[in-house]
């Protein structure tokens, strides 16, 4: 039966993922995915997170089956993180619990979808790489709105030109900090315009908060979506803690709709939960459950994640300073970038090359994680980024031990 299964397509991240794991030159640089690395290279398991789970097998609740909208505690307490715990607009909404953040992302275009049909998302390009088929298999058509920076920041005009062709119901999808690839955030004024353009168009607004406090802290990272639902009377948000607790294999996200239409709210649960019913049920207990303990007690885990910020900043900085010194002058934005990406400048073949003579694996498109990078291969690799673009010499294929 399988014979007429049409060929895969190619998904060239995991294919990167998959040369760099066979690649044995020591000093390998991953650039590839959104992990957090420490300065040893490591993804660690937050001591919160562990303080967590001694708590969880200690009281060692039973493992029944819960319900399709998840963790009560955890849908409620990463409300409160996204939205303020005293932010009126809580009585406005309605949460189901997801399996990750893609799974909240699919969940909401399924919701769209059935709502209104003939809706188009719109999704920056470039952008997170699984947006467009994420809001296609739900059933809806995609277009692509410009991301780019020009002196001031993020550009605004060219946002807002790609988006003439919107019609009232359709819907914008923008991340809500720390932009993946590009690492280029609206500043506080910009998201005013934001909201004000799609108050004006009558847009629906999906905000995906993939990488809160990770960019500029907690309450920064989170102004923007605050605004957004302070202003517009309907917002959809699909959110996860895997970065920000570094429980990505726990798959822990959340859908959240926050409407005026308070009498819709009931149809809308039961809409999310058709649509848990018909993939996975329910969503994984364990990794909601320990995230419910973090917002419970969030003290220490917020003091982990402020020194995760800071090393990606720190680290940053010292790529950019690093690119400065060896004369690449078109690479200073680096510098005012948020959150754990930047995109480079570079071709695919010159991130070919990085990856083939200098062990440094990024992405085709150009993009790279801070976060994968040390304070010494950091300027590596702006060694490394000179060579591709003036074939210059770098001594050695890799990065000194």
């Amino acid at each position: 039966m399988f014979k007429s299964l049409p060929p895969a397509a190619r998904d060239t991240l995991w294919d990167i993922t998959e040369r760099f794991a066979i690649d044995h030159r020591p000093g390998k640089l991953d650039l590839i995915l959104g992990m957090y690395r420490d300065e040893t290279g490591l993804t660690p398991v937050l001591e919160a997170v562990k303080q967590a789970e001694r708590k969880l097998a200690e009281n060692a609740a039973p493992k029944t089956y819960k319900t399709m909208a998840g963790n009560k505690a955890f849908c409620d307490g990463m409300a409160k993180i996204l939205l303020g715990s005293g932010n009126p607009r809580l009585k406005e909404l309605v949460a189901t619990q997801s399996v990750g953040g893609a799974g909240a992302l699919r969940m909401l275009a399924e919701l769209v979808a059935a709502a209104n049909p003939c809706a188009t998302v719109w999704t920056s390009d470039p952008g997170y790489v699984n947006h467009r088929p994420l809001m296609a298999s739900g059933g809806l058509r995609v277009d692509i709105y410009p991301w780019k920076a020009n002196v001031q920041g993020l550009d605004l005009a060219a946002l807002f030109s790609g988006l003439n062709n919107t019609v009232p119901g359709d819907v914008l999808l923008i991340q809500g900090c720390c932009h993946n690839p590009a690492g280029i955030d609206p500043s506080f004024s910009q998201w005013e315009e934001i909201a004000d353009f799609c108050l004006n168009k009558q847009l629906i607004p999906i905000i995906d908060m993939a990488y809160h406090g990770l960019g500029e802290g907690m309450d920064t990272d989170a102004a923007g979506l605050r605004l957004m639902v302070q202003k517009l009377e309907t917002v959809l948000i699909a959110a996860t803690c895997s970065k920000n607790m570094g429980l990505y294999c726990e798959r822990v996200g959340v859908a959240y709709v926050v409407t005026a239409e308070t009498h819709s709210l009931p149809l809308i649960r039961k809409t999310f939960e058709q649509s848990a019913r018909r993939t996975y049920s329910m969503p994984p207990e364990h990794g909601a459950a320990i995230a419910a303990e973090l917002f419970s007690s969030p003290t220490e885990w917020l003091a982990e994640l402020d020194v995760m910020r800071q090393r990606i900043q720190s680290v940053r900085t010292t790529l950019a300073q690093a690119l400065l010194e060896v004369g690449l002058n078109g690479f200073a934005g680096i510098h005012q970038h948020s959150g754990m990406f930047s995109l480079l400048p570079l071709s695919q073949q010159q991130m070919e090359q990085l990856r083939t003579e200098y062990a440094i694996y990024g992405t085709d498109e150009g993009r790279i994680n801070i976060a994968g990078l040390t304070e010494q291969s950091a300027r590596y690799v702006a060694k490394a980024i000179l060579a591709v673009t003036q074939r210059s010499e770098v001594p050695g294929t890799t990065q000194d031990n």
